[in-house]
């Protein structure tokens, strides 16, 4: 549409790209013409999408998918521009607000680049912006009236394994933390055993549920202390074992059969040989 500027194929004197965006978001959107499901949507229905469309985002990344990467920033900006919109129609906020609160924050955070702090290490950066978020928690609970606790502010909506380390985090700040990591080890082993009993007992449901728990948040606070991100480490290994079994699927085709007619040690068999095959060429 001419009125937007919406074109097929942008020529020299068609808008920037994200005013072009922002101006597709809003044809889709508009009640006159624009997408019937564009227009049903709601903040918690393109939630789900949002968080989708980062997870592919970060999935080309650690390919090192440059093609693929340009286009999922482009799907994480395009929810942003759809939520931005939707708060737009509502009186609410707009995406130039969107982008001006977070450049303002940037700036804030970044004395080091934009005032006279001094931060020579990323080291020193981090404990900077820890110390400044700490002071606005204290801030903002002494004009809610209440007391700040070490684990304030760290969000629940974070994926569980990520939560885990940050609220770990927060606790090792005030000394509860083991110095090395043989005691980490000897948790891990703890809690497993804690929940074989439970298995064994044949315990509640609820009861394995809880112990199962303790054995992964004790094996994040390991991923922590080795300064891995369990969550990076667990996409790794979902892809390593999808290679795996299909290697081992396309094995059995190659001999004629059907992976549901071998048998477990048939596929053991296979599934050892790739992993011997993949280390020779590693």
């Amino acid at each position: 549409s001419p009125q937007i500027g919406v074109s097929a194929k942008p020529q020299d004197k068609s808008p920037r790209g994200i005013d072009r965006l922002l101006d597709v978001m809003a044809r889709l959107r508009d009640p006159q013409g624009g997408c019937p499901w564009d227009l049903e949507q709601t903040f918690k229905t393109v939630a789900p999408y949002t968080l989708e469309e980062t997870y592919e985002l970060v999935e080309a990344i650690e390919h090192d998918d440059i093609a693929h990467m340009r286009e999922e920033l482009g799907d994480v900006l395009f929810q942003i521009a759809f939520h931005a919109q939707m708060a737009r129609e509502a009186g609410l906020f707009d995406f130039d607000d969107v982008a001006a609160q977070v450049a303002d924050k940037m700036i804030e955070r970044h004395p080091h680049v934009f005032a006279s702090r001094d931060a020579n290490t990323s080291d020193a950066v981090l404990a900077n912006w820890e110390s400044d978020k700490e002071a606005k928690r204290k801030a903002k609970a002494a004009e809610e009236g209440r007391e700040t606790g070490t684990l304030d502010g760290v969000s629940a909506a974070l994926p569980a394994t990520q939560r885990a380390v940050k609220l770990q985090k927060r606790a090792a700040r005030v000394g509860f933390d083991w110095p090395d990591l043989e005691p980490v080890f000897a948790k891990i082993r703890e809690e497993i055993g804690e929940l074989q009993h439970e298995i064994d007992s044949n315990a509640p449901q609820d009861f394995i549920e809880d112990e199962l728990g303790d054995v992964l948040f004790a094996v994040a606070n390991l991923a922590r202390k080795l300064g891995i991100d369990p969550e990076t480490a667990l996409r790794r290994t979902n892809r390593k074992f999808e290679r795996r079994f299909r290697e081992i699927e396309a094995r059995f085709t190659a001999e004629g059969r059907a992976i549901t007619d071998a048998t477990l040690d048939d596929m053991e068999a296979h599934w050892n040989a790739v992993k011997r095959e993949e280390k020779k060429t590693a």
